[in-house]
């Protein structure tokens, strides 16, 4: 399973590449917004960053479009400024149209705020390069989301459909978990959502233990 880096911040993605060897990015316009920067020059920052490697890089158009031709238009837009970017669309009727003209012209597409199946099993249907159901947010609004996982999964399998599997909304070491289980593809969270998973306090425990046996120890 990959592991995307949520954010749009350089330094983040600096030090998660540097690290962790992260396999990719996903920035939404949130992201964007806490940056503090124009839109432009922080994915372009972020193209410039990965420029040279295949990880994708997947960028949002403006949310406001309510249109499959003003989505198409940015799109293709965004696409030219980078090869590794692959074009955020929502998961609404234009959207799904969206998926469809743009694959036409080469241009991948993640199909972003997936919350039922259905929506996933539309997006294989149309092309979707990626398909991003999200779970953070149906968990914090007590819903069910493993089922939800596991059905994507197993429409995409069912069918051979080519799309990849972005668990999106990721709030812990445990949901990263249950999404390898589950047999996604890929899960992409924040970075101190990543700190966090790869640390225990029983390791720290544990080294601490160690620390003072060895320190008991003739190394020689």
């Amino acid at each position: 399973m990959k592991f995307f880096l949520d954010s749009a911040h350089v330094h983040e993605m600096e030090y998660a590449l540097d690290m962790w060897n992260i396999d990719g990015v996903t920035t939404n316009p949130r992201h964007v917004n806490v940056s503090g920067k124009p839109f432009l020059t922080v994915i372009q920052e972020i193209g410039r960053l990965f420029e040279g490697t295949d990880k994708p890089i997947s960028v949002e158009v403006n949310p406001h479009h309510d249109n499959w031709q003003d989505m198409v238009a940015e799109a293709e837009k965004l696409a030219a400024l980078c090869s590794n970017f692959v074009i955020k669309l929502p998961a609404t009727e234009a959207g799904f149209k969206g998926i469809s003209m743009l694959a036409k012209k080469g241009i991948r597409v993640n199909l972003t705020l997936v919350f039922s199946a259905a929506q996933a099993l539309q997006a294989f249907r149309m092309g979707a390069y990626f398909v991003s159901p999200f779970i953070g947010w149906k968990e914090s609004n007590a819903e069910e989301v493993w089922n939800f996982v596991n059905e994507v999964v197993a429409i995409r399998d069912n069918y051979g459909f080519t799309g990849q599997i972005i668990v999106s909304a990721v709030r812990n070491g445990r949901q990263i978990a249950e999404a390898a289980v589950a047999g996604v593809d890929i899960v992409t969270a924040g970075l101190d959502v990543y700190k966090d998973a790869f640390d225990h306090p029983f390791t720290h425990v544990g080294l601490g233990k160690f620390q003072s046996f060895w320190d008991q120890t003739s190394y020689e």
